[in-house]
């Protein structure tokens, strides 16, 4: 088992174990001594009711994430200072820590004197249990691994810091390849000295990390947003953090990391719970169309299109005073503002000018007007009749709606941007009858976030990470910078693994339409995914992704790639899937979309317990029948891959998308086939 010694405990290794899970013992006690105390603190203090329950919704924060999860140790690693007289010298910052650090999820203080028991692995000092080496020990002598097994300290591993080469760790890589179901892990145990240099980055640095399969590349994200969230608590804290993922059943997988590493309160989402569900569809050529970045060009001049000449000046009555703008001052007061603020706030602004206007004009008959008759001239009907001719009243839905719907203002807007046969594209051939029956696609959900930006700012967080971000149009990721304007970001994916009609060819494009600036960190050594599985798989690059490094596995994974010719992959699947039943850990079975009804069917018939992944669900069945296009971002131990042609054949980026199914495994890959298989990926030449 994982973290289990392979020989039998020596008495002096007896001791060693016993003495580290007393310390265990005391740090678990400490634990719940924190919590309870925390439980114990009462809002009472609050001066009022609105001040009570924030510091109520704050005490609740903090008791769960004091929760100790009996299945996660406390802590993985412990660090023992270089004490020697002729040893080097201990950073000034560092000075009062004791000669043994212990290294964990969370900090751990006995509550009577106060002395650390474990120090949270984002802590500055913990960087050297993953940065430090023989060559550079940071002031350290050793470095001890544990091994756990169901929350109970098995085994423990020495690294000596003092020279000599360290090798590779069995309890690191035994916790790498452990067997596992349910939602994804944290891998604070197991990160490597350049995934911490990534989770550690500043955050005002945007960061964008291109990972290959199994590279830890989404784990390294979340990893950073908790780090994030313990060095900048307070800012984070009223700016906020969030995390984008590909679908919902993405995000139920990564569900469980930052609770448990104690951050609780971390919004998640879908690119569509950000901008709306669509309730249509549409061809992939006018979805990608849409997603250009061209189309914020149309989308601002059809928005300003609206802005109009004024018929009339503008007269208000006061009293018996009559007070006239002539048209062409109206003209001009517009067109001062006019494209130099957003839409909504250039209405408000163009109502005060008018206003000023008639006060001005008032003054002159020696009036004394103040701030009190300006607001009551803005809001009188004279000027919001010239308002609502010259600078009407506009939501998204009207403006996008007309766009669509209406040819000749469509090019206009479009003028110098798009050609004949791309407006005539974008035109609907049967409108709804009005903006508010319309139904509106993905594409069109970012285009109306970008208008509705262009109408009122949209808010900005402190932080937002986004996973596989190559499949994103420019216009999402243009709504998706907007969410982080004033903020930095983390950026995940794998351009070999775009899958959309408008998927990234350069990460640079990507952070160009995301408004950053940020390094871009390429990771290729794989942990998670066997060597001869990631060699299958990236028979397909040279035709995804030709410029990309081919990745490299940490484990050479012999034995672990099957690939059959079969009569009947629904029958041969079920067999299949019963024979990966037989070993430890979870097993996906990923069919083409059109089959899973099929092999739905025939697992039911064979009596099989499984569960079927949706858009929606994670489905925390151990066997889980996952069609393709949800396959993003998920692994499995054992997986069975079904026809790899009609997943290819199916979608304009078929073999990508073949790709990311080909390496979702951490332990097995079982391809059956019944047609020949890709010629990419059986490497025959074309």
């Amino acid at each position: 088992m994982p973290g289990e010694p392979d020989e039998p405990v020596q008495p002096d290794q007896a001791a060693v174990l016993a003495a580290e899970r007393a310390h265990l013992a005391a740090s678990r006690a400490a634990l719940r001594r924190m919590r309870e105390h925390a439980s114990g603190l009462s809002a009472d203090v609050a001066a009022d009711w609105v001040s009570k329950q924030y510091l109520e919704s704050l005490l609740d924060q903090r008791v769960a994430a004091l929760a100790d999860h009996p299945d996660a140790p406390l802590f993985f690693g412990r660090m023992d200072r270089d004490v020697r007289p002729d040893g080097p010298d201990v950073p000034a910052e560092d000075s009062d820590l004791p000669a043994v650090m212990y290294v964990g999820r969370r900090h751990v203080h006995d509550g009577d004197e106060g002395r650390p028991l474990v120090l949270d692995w984002r802590a500055p000092v913990s960087r050297a249990f993953y940065q430090a080496g023989p060559t550079e020990p940071m002031g350290w002598r050793l470095r001890r691994r544990f091994g756990f097994q169901a929350g109970e300290l098995t085994a423990f591993e020495d690294e000596p810091l003092d020279g000599g080469d360290l090798g590779p760790s069995r309890i690191l890589t035994e916790e790498i390849e452990r067997p596992r179901t349910g939602p994804m892990r944290d891998i604070v145990a197991t990160i490597q000295p350049e995934q911490d240099a990534i989770v550690r980055a500043d955050l005002p640095r945007t960061v964008c990390v291109q990972g290959a399969p199994g590279t830890g590349k989404t784990a390294v994200g979340l990893h950073r947003a908790a780090y994030l969230l313990f060095t900048h608590r307070e800012r984070l804290a009223r700016a906020g953090v969030l995390i984008v993922g590909p679908n919902r059943a993405f995000l139920a997988y990564i569900s469980a990391v930052l609770p448990a590493l104690g951050e609780v309160k971390v919004e998640q989402a879908t690119v569509d719970d950000l901008l709306g569900a669509p309730t249509a569809g549409e061809p992939a050529r006018v979805a990608a169309l849409k997603g250009e970045a061209r189309m914020a060009d149309v989308l601002r001049k059809a928005l300003w299109l609206h802005v109009r000449k004024p018929v009339d000046g503008l007269v208000v009555t006061r009293g018996s005073a009559r007070h006239r703008l002539a048209d062409h001052e109206v003209r001009e007061i517009a067109a001062a503002l006019r494209g130099t603020t957003r839409y909504g706030s250039g209405r408000a602004a163009f109502a005060q000018r008018l206003a000023h206007q008639i006060l001005v004009r008032m003054e002159r008959r020696g009036e004394a007007p103040d701030d009190r008759v300006q607001d009551q001239v803005a809001r009188s009907a004279p000027v919001r009749r010239v308002l609502d001719e010259v600078w009407p009243k506009l939501t998204p839905e009207q403006v996008l709606y007309r766009l669509l719907s209406d040819a000749d203002f469509l090019r206009r807007a479009a003028k110098g941007v798009l050609d004949d046969d791309e407006q005539a594209a974008l035109l609907w051939a049967k409108p709804a009858r009005s903006h508010r029956s319309a139904a509106w696609t993905a594409a069109d959900r970012a285009l109306l976030d970008e208008l509705n930006d262009l109408i009122e700012r949209t808010p900005s967080l402190g932080h937002l990470v986004v996973d596989e971000a190559q499949d994103l149009s420019a216009m999402q990721l243009r709504a998706l910078g907007r969410r982080c304007g004033t903020g930095s970001a983390t950026v995940l994916g794998d351009i070999a693994q775009g899958t959309t009609a408008w998927s990234a060819r350069s990460w640079k494009d990507v952070l160009t339409h995301l408004g950053q600036d940020g390094d871009v960190t390429e990771l290729t050594l794989g942990f998670r995914v066997p060597g001869t599985v990631l060699d299958y798989a990236a028979r397909l690059l040279p035709h995804v992704a030709p410029t990309l490094e081919r990745p490299r596995s940490l484990r050479p994974g012999a034995g672990a790639l099957d690939v059959r010719r079969v009569a009947d992959p629904v029958t041969d699947a079920v067999d299949a899937a019963r024979e990966a039943l037989a070993r430890p850990g979870s097993v996906g079975l990923i069919v083409p979309d059109a089959a899973a009804d099929a092999h739905a069917a025939a697992l039911r018939s064979a009596g099989l317990e499984h569960g079927v992944l949706g858009p929606d669900s994670g489905g925390d069945a151990r066997l889980l029948l996952v069609p393709a296009t949800l396959a993003k971002g998920l692994e499995y131990d054992h997986v069975i891959v079904a026809e790899p042609a009609a997943i290819a054949a199916a979608e304009a980026r078929g073999l990508a998308r073949l790709y990311v199914v080909l390496t979702r495994a951490v332990t097995s890959l079982t391809v059956l086939h019944r047609e020949d298989l890709p010629a990419e990926l059986a490497g025959r030449s074309m």
